[in-house]
């Protein structure tokens, strides 16, 4: 899951939350609201009908007690009580159509109101079963009261409406009371039941006005029922029940009441009218209590559903802000881990490779921030100043090893110079014995191929091959200086197909390259293969082509040793290639001249190695020195240069050097000119000159040699001087070089030559072979 949508959740979830609750709260007091409301109405519109219809029932169950003990003036009386009550009753089945509301009950209570009437009017059954009916009809209206209109949802509406119920059911007890004393009828007597129920409600009513109706008046209700309670008639109601209490006799047939009992009709008429009053005040005052906390309920929830939306739109603001600042700061800090780790550590690689300073500043620095994006900025500043460190003492590693290799090279070479000159000197001592002189050009060559080892091991150290030349090097002269370094020069064809010259700092360079690309060509085709080298000037500069009939190679191979050429390894591939670094001299050489080297297949099996030299390195003809000779025209193919020239004077040249030899033109009318004798560098190379050196002897033992005359007009070809293009630090003065005699290859020499290409196939082989995972 993507940050951004985490955080998204992380607001999304709490705001769904707490829009929830709040809704739902809402909606609770919404419904609260409407409930109360409903209360109100219902209260307004039954409340009273409700009242009067339990008031007219105390007062027609009083009627029927007193009609029941034939007491005078009782008919008319209940005739008029149950009229009320059936206004009362008919007024409040019209109101009470709510089905929702516990109404039911009382309209089926009233229902047999007609039954019980009969049953009074014939006085069947007793009169405690027909004045229960009433008691009966009176508590069903006042639980109406308590289960609608008590407010049970609200604490504080209940708490107000707990009076007004206790004083109704505190009013029943006194009508109770009423009633029981009706029954007394004249005569004053009860039985010991009638006497039981007044004692009872006389106890319901004292417990309700001191428990439940008096400690929750409000100071204004406080007032009005202490002058209820404080008036003469309410002091008679008193003093009455506290004779009945004390003053009553026991009879055989039950309880004969005091004689004070005859003011309580009275007292009652007045006192009750007071306590409607009250029971009325008390209920007004609770539905108004109910509609100010409806409309405060409504109040509260507008409040609450802006302060909520509030709070969701700054919960909304507060997400969106951390979010696009996180965001913000971890895209920052992509950005700048990006630029690092692709752009300045690569920098910063590189130039410590090169050997180069590098600038702190470029780096990222440790801030100290405390969050956790300042944390991981910092870890990774941290991370990159750790990998720099290690760069930075890899490069010193490097270097230090490129210092102890380029030592290890210095004194190497002064060996290898000094075996060269001693070479030089027995070429010069012993250069008539040519047996000995043929071994002592093989060892020169040998001591030649160990000083370009020891440059390749001074170039992957980092150095560079310093060039001694000053003037531009033709380009044929460039291939034959690169052949005469192979060891198995006599295979190799040069082809120069462009007259061009290459650039003075440029040529030990590119003759060091080509000549280790010849040598692996040799080393790796058939013993008598040519291997054909070719140049030409192309688009992009000069194109220099190897092209060998070795054995066949994988496209995965070539790959392989392509990338070997155009990336420089690290020591530890070195190390794992140490007997196969040309390829690595190669690239290095390829790198530093800016030029490409690809290896293919060629159209005949073997390997093909493109060089593309760059345009700058090159010279146009027209712009060599005026004052130097004129270059020999190169032919398209031209025979190995390096062979030998030497012709025996009496006899064409033996077979294994009659490939090699050059013959010279035919004089016109004249016998045909003795060929030029060849001189011999002191590396063994053979070399041109002008001056033919004094012919042997024909008495001699070896065959006599006579130099072949130069062509006319022909300019001497030029002569390769020996250690001019080899690093400063294996350069010594050199012995002034002479002329050898010519090597003539033997049958024998031939067959060593083929037992020594062998043997280092077969070694090759098995090293490739132990390469192989």
């Amino acid at each position: 899951m993507r940050l951004r949508t985490l955080l998204i959740w992380l607001a999304v979830v709490p705001t769904v939350a707490m829009g929830t609750q709040v809704t739902l709260t809402a909606q609770r007091l919404l419904d609260q609201s409407e409930q109360l409301r409903s209360d109100v109405v219902a209260a307004e519109r039954i409340g009273a009908p409700l009242y009067t219809l339990m008031v007219d029932m105390q007062a027609e169950r009083t009627a029927t007690a007193s009609r029941w003990m034939e007491t005078g003036g009782s008919e008319g009386e209940l005739r008029a009580r149950r009229e009320a009550t059936d206004l009362a009753a008919a007024e409040f089945r019209r109101l009470a159509v709510d089905p929702s509301r516990s109404f039911g009950e009382v309209t089926r209570q009233l229902d047999k109101l007609a039954d019980h009437r009969q049953r009074a009017d014939t006085r069947s059954g007793t009169a405690d079963s027909t004045l229960a009916y009433y008691s009966e009809v009176i508590g069903k209206v006042i639980q109406v009261y308590q289960q609608e209109f008590s407010h049970a949802e609200d604490a504080e509406l209940a708490q107000a409406s707990r009076p007004v119920v206790s004083m109704l059911q505190a009013t029943e007890m006194v009508a109770r009371e009423d009633t029981v004393l009706a029954l007394a009828g004249p005569s004053g007597e009860l039985t010991f039941a009638g006497y039981d129920q007044f004692v009872s409600a006389l106890g319901a009513q004292r417990y309700l006005h001191e428990a439940l109706i008096v400690p929750h008046l409000t100071a204004r209700d406080q007032r009005f029922y202490e002058r209820v309670v404080g008036s003469a008639d309410w002091q008679t109601k008193t003093r009455i029940e506290s004779a009945v209490l004390s003053g009553h006799k026991d009879i055989a047939s039950g309880i004969r009441l005091p004689a004070d009992i005859a003011g309580w009709p009275s007292a009652h008429a007045n006192f009750s009218v007071q306590m409607t009053t009250l029971n009325i005040d008390l209920a007004r005052s609770v539905l108004a209590r109910g509609d100010a906390k409806a409309a405060e309920l409504q109040t509260e929830v507008a409040w609450l559903i802006a302060g909520s939306a509030g709070g969701l739109l700054a919960v909304v603001v507060v997400v969106v802000l951390t979010t696009r600042s996180v965001l913000r700061r971890l895209h920052d800090l992509h950005e700048r881990t990006v630029t690092v780790a692709e752009e300045t550590l690569p920098d910063v690689v590189s130039r410590l490779q090169r050997g180069q300073t590098v600038d702190p500043g470029v780096l990222p620095a440790v801030s100290g921030d405390r969050d956790e994006v300042g944390r991981i900025s910092d870890a990774f500043a941290r991370a990159v100043a750790v990998s720099v460190d290690g760069h930075r003492q890899l490069a010193a590693e490097r270097h230090g090893f490129g210092l102890f290799a380029s030592g290890i090279a210095s004194r190497t070479g002064n060996l290898v110079s000094r075996q060269l000159s001693l070479t030089e000197d027995l070429q010069d001592t012993f250069g008539h014995d040519e047996a000995l002189l043929a071994e002592l050009m093989r060892a020169d060559q040998l001591t030649v191929g160990m000083r370009r080892q020891i440059e390749n091991l001074l170039i992957l150290a980092g150095g560079e091959v310093p060039d001694p030349h000053t003037e531009p090097m033709r380009v044929a002269d460039l291939l034959r200086e690169a052949a005469a370094e192979v060891e198995d020069f006599r295979r190799i064809e040069r082809q120069a197909l462009d007259e061009i010259s290459v650039e003075p700092s440029a040529i030990s360079r590119i003759s060091h390259l080509l000549a280790e690309l010849l040598d692996n060509a040799t080393r790796f085709s058939p013993p008598r293969a040519k291997v054909v080298i070719r140049a030409e000037v192309v688009a992009d500069g000069l194109s220099v082509e190897i092209e060998d009939r070795g054995p066949r190679v994988s496209p995965e191979r070539y790959e392989e040793m392509n990338g070997r050429l155009h990336a420089a390894p690290p020591y530890s591939v070195l190390a794992q290639n140490a007997h196969r670094l040309g390829l690595f001299v190669v690239g290095h050489l390829a790198e530093q001249l800016r030029a490409t080297v690809t290896l293919r297949r060629s159209v005949y099996g073997g390997t093909s190695a493109v060089v593309i030299l760059p345009g700058e390195l090159l010279v146009a003809a027209d712009e060599r020195d005026p004052r130097a000779p004129e270059p020999e025209p190169q032919r398209a193919l031209e025979a190995p240069a390096p062979v030998p020239e030497l012709l025996p004077a009496p006899a064409p040249a033996p077979a294994a050097t009659a490939a090699a030899s050059v013959p010279g033109p035919a004089q016109a009318g004249g016998p045909e000119p003795a060929p030029e004798p060849v001189a011999h560098t002191s590396a063994g190379l053979p070399s041109r000159r002008t001056k033919a050196p004094a012919a042997v002897p024909a008495a001699a033992p070896a065959p006599e040699l006579v130099p072949v005359p130069a062509r006319a007009g022909r300019p001497a070809l030029p002569e390769r001087v020996p250690q001019t293009h080899i690093a400063e630090q294996l350069r010594e003065p050199r012995a002034q070089e002479t002329v050898v005699r010519p090597d003539t290859a033997t049958p024998e020499e031939v067959a060593d030559a083929w037992a020594d290409y062998e043997q280092g196939t077969q070694t090759v082989e098995e090293e490739l072979r132990r390469d192989q995972p």
